[in-house]
């Protein structure tokens, strides 16, 4: 997995932990939906900025959005 699917995957599990939804998520970053749906699909090339505005939204340190340890075993190549 290259690091816009691991940013993307990590994004997605924590929004859902956090009981958001996309469109919620978009809303506390500034940004409009469809950025969100491009980040945790891999096809968005996120920003520095955007990984801190999106961990500022999720309530996790950066780090977490490019945390290897909780993907399924077969996507962590």
């Amino acid at each position: 997995m290259d690091i816009r699917g691991l940013f993307g995957a990590n994004v997605r599990r924590l929004r859902r932990a956090a009981g958001l939804s996309q469109e919620a998520l978009a809303e506390r970053m500034g940004v409009d939906r469809a950025y969100i749906s491009w980040i945790e699909t891999g096809r968005q090339n996120a920003t520095l900025l955007s990984l801190w505005h999106a961990s500022q939204a999720l309530d996790v340190r950066p780090a977490a959005l490019l945390d290897e340890n909780h993907l399924p075993a077969d996507d962590q190549k």
